[in-house]
């Protein structure tokens, strides 16, 4: 009886170490270190173009929230993390849905910030490919790709302007922005 007791309690206290949520078909950590901070899993959901999936992506927030205004002008470390699912997704592709998603952001981006941003995604793109977007308001935005990290983009105009492509009046999938806020 012992054993079992130990096992039990062995069991319980791995099944909180590396949970995951699969959003889509794809697996994301319920939590997620961002400088200083271990962030919560908010919610996610597959962004889909005509008839095509092309990603899933997830936001990561210090603190739930379903107020896609507040995340958009929080100032704490918050993050976007994304897995392509498509082999359509190609560099080019991505680059104008980059673009598109500046031009119907509700907050702008400088032509400067945008230029520096699409020059970290020089190499082509692939199914399975992961990229984060991390956001620390001492640093500014943080782009990494398959674990590489491309470059940062200092400012939080910049991360209001490029979290809005998601969360804004416009965003890039309304299905998308509803299940990152967690209302998918």
């Amino acid at each position: 009886m012992k054993s079992i007791k130990l096992l039990l309690f062995v069991a319980i206290g791995f099944t909180s170490f590396g949970q995951t949520k699969t959003i889509s078909g794809v697996k994301f950590p319920l939590t997620e270190k961002i400088g200083k901070n271990e962030l919560v899993l908010n919610g996610g959901g597959l962004r889909e173009k005509y008839w095509m999936d092309l990603y899933v992506a997830a936001l990561y927030l210090d603190t739930k929230s379903t107020d896609a205004s507040k995340i958009i002008f929080g100032n704490e470390e918050m993050a976007i993390h994304l897995k392509i699912i498509s082999s359509s997704v190609t560099r080019e592709r991505f680059i104008e849905s980059v673009n598109e998603g500046f031009a119907n952001a509700s907050c702008k981006a400088s032509a400067d910030e945008k230029k520096k941003f699409i020059a970290f995604f020089s190499e082509e793109f692939k199914n399975g490919d992961i990229i984060h977007f991390d956001y620390t308001p001492e640093k500014g935005t943080k782009v990494t790709k398959n674990g590489v990290v491309k470059g940062t983009i200092p400012g939080y105009d910049f991360k209001k302007a490029l979290f809005s492509i998601w969360l804004g009046s416009k965003p890039a999938d309304e299905n998308l922005k509803k299940g990152m806020l967690g209302k998918g």
